[in-house]
Formats: C-alpha cells, structure tokens, sequence
C-alpha cells in the first residue's frame, strides 16, 4: 500500500456509496473516517481522551495475585527452551507466567563460561508481558544487542502472535487497524484516535501511533489452522480509530464465541495487541485488564492467551535471515485441534 500523509489514510467512500468499513466491524462498533465537518481542534492545555475504557475494578486484586505467582515462579525457574543458538545471540522460548528477567539469570550454564575475560554479556532483546509466552531474543555481546534492538526499534524483525479471544464473531477475515497509544492520566495503556497522534500525555509523554493486522483463523472450531501470510503481498486497507469504542467486555455469556486470531503487530507498543483486541470487541480470554474474561468453563484463567509465535529477522553478524517458530502453548493446540 502506497504510504500516504496521515489525513489521507483516513478512508472516504465515493459519494452516494455505501461505506465499505461498515461492513468490517463488529456489532456496535464504530471506527470512522474524520472529516471536515466532524474534526474540532483541540482546546489549548487539555489532554485528548483515550478511546478505550479504563481497566476494571475488579482487575486490580487478580493482578496483584498472579504478579506474586510469577515472582515466585521467575524466582525459581530453571531455565527456558532454546529454540536457537550460536556464539553471537539466543532465541528461548519464554513460558507463560514468568518474568522476561528470569530467563537472563537462568540461561542454561552451558552457554556461559566462568572466564571473566569471554563470559557472555547477556541482553533482552525484545521483551514480552508476563502472562505472554512465546519467543524471545538473547544477544551474548554488547555489539549484538545494539544492532537487534534497533531492528526491533526500526520495525525490522518481523513478530506473529495467536491470540484467543472471548466475543462475538466478527464480519471480518482479515483487518488492519491505526490507532493512537499512550498513557491516561491514572497511567494506564489507552487506544487514542489516531488525530491524536503526537499530542502531549499527562506526565510528559505523547501519543504515539500503533497498527496492527489481524486475521481470524477459526470460531467455536470452525476454521483452519495456515501458516502466516506474507505482509509483502498484503492489500488490506487500514482502518482508522477516531471514535470511542463501545464498552463490549466480555462477561462470560453463553452467546459469546472463542476466536483464534493471528496478529501481525507493525508497530511495538506496550500491549498493543491486548488494546487492539479490546477495542475491536475480541479481548483476550483472561486478560482482565483490556476487558477479557476472569472465568471460561468454570475455571479461572491463570493469564491471558497470547502467544509470541514466530519471529523473523536478519542476523545482525552474519546478515543471512532467519526465521523461527515457536512450540504451541496447550490452549492453541486444543484450540488448532478442535478445528482439525
């Protein structure tokens, strides 16, 4: 897609035709296209109001209790799995529930040498959330981690995540959505309207601008598991938040669906696919700070279902790509075979 000015991404409709986004979006959902006649400018010294709702109430002691889970379960891990190695950087596979920390102070000993003068200076190249499994990058040199941080930074590593969702079946197959990113006044991740981009932040930040592609692999077992497709070749057009979403927190209904959806994060903001997925109507089952569900079949959700799938980058010494997947957590097989 030819990148154009930002007002310009903002789809407009031919006149007298139907707008192609209604039929995109979830029930009582609305992402509109700013125009003219409905953009105000911003009164001098106010903050612009997020888009997505605040975190629940109820988030705040479920939170506090998985966080001393992991404390003590990253106090006490042994070690992660080492998908890839050699001598310049590592890639593990980081388990729900764990601190990204624990992983440096648990790196299989083989790997380090007891020799000041060659012992690996080991760093986190990418970090994930707590409750977020999947793949993540160790570099052994200060060299490394300076070039893979910023191919992170540069949007250079290419990331998939499975996530499964909680809510109602969307109309659409595959999605791309802008938005803005930052923190509220109370500090907490919000979705801002993506005119918002580049105003100030209580606490002296900005919004920032974040996108992310998604696509639906399966509902209540229906579907199919396929591989990632090549973003090279993608012709989806963005959709672009300008409105506040519609509070659609999922409570556990009967009526409510399990959605497995691939999210192509093209940006790298803090929980960007969990504001993402709040905001289209599709939390993440047992993320109860972005409206997911605490409960699913009677028992409750130990932490989110996200998973850092696959990443793909250039090695930083030797330049050649490489490509790596990561082992699917158990709620992505029940879900894959279900569908199988």
């Amino acid at each position: 897609m030819t990148k154009l000015p930002l007002p310009l991404l903002l789809l407009q409709p031919p006149a007298g035709a139907a707008s192609p986004l209604r039929s995109l979006l979830p029930p009582a959902r609305s992402l509109t296209a700013m125009s003219a006649a409905t953009s105000t400018a911003p009164s001098i010294g106010e903050y612009p109001s997020p888009v997505s709702p605040p975190y629940p109430a109820t988030s705040k002691d479920l939170e506090l209790r998985r966080a001393m889970t992991a404390s003590a379960r990253s106090a006490a891990f042994a070690s992660a799995d080492v998908v890839f190695e050699d001598e310049w950087l590592a890639v593990v596979d980081k388990p729900a529930g764990v601190y990204c920390d624990a992983l440096l102070t648990s790196f299989p000993c083989s790997a380090v040498s007891e020799n000041p003068a060659t012992k690996p200076n080991l760093h986190l190249a990418n970090r994930l959330d707590r409750d977020t499994s999947g793949l993540m990058v160790i570099t052994k040199c200060n060299k490394v981690a300076g070039k893979l941080v910023k191919a992170f930074t540069d949007h250079k590593v290419k990331k998939t995540y499975l996530a499964l969702c909680i809510g109602f079946p969307p109309a659409w197959e595959k999605i791309k959505i802008c938005s803005g990113h930052g923190r509220s006044k109370h500090g907490a991740w919000r979705v801002y309207a993506m005119s918002d981009v580049g105003r100030s932040l209580p606490g002296g930040s900005v919004v920032r601008d974040m996108s992310t592609r998604f696509e639906v692999l399966g509902v209540n077992g229906k579907g199919q598991f396929r591989e990632p497709y090549s973003l090279d070749t993608d012709d989806i057009e963005p959709i672009t938040v300008q409105e506040k979403a519609t509070d659609q927190t999922c409570g556990g209904d009967a009526n409510s669906s399990v959605i497995l959806v691939r999210a192509y994060p093209q940006s790298g903001r803090t929980h960007q696919i969990r504001l993402h997925c709040q905001y289209l109507g599709l939390p993440i089952r047992g993320d109860v700070k972005y409206g997911g569900v605490i409960e699913w079949d009677g028992v409750e959700c130990e932490g989110h279902a996200l998973h850092a799938e696959s990443l793909s980058f250039v090695h930083p010494i030797t330049g050649l790509p490489i490509t790596l997947r990561s082992p699917l957590p158990p709620w992505a097989k029940d879900c894959i075979s279900a569908m199988e």
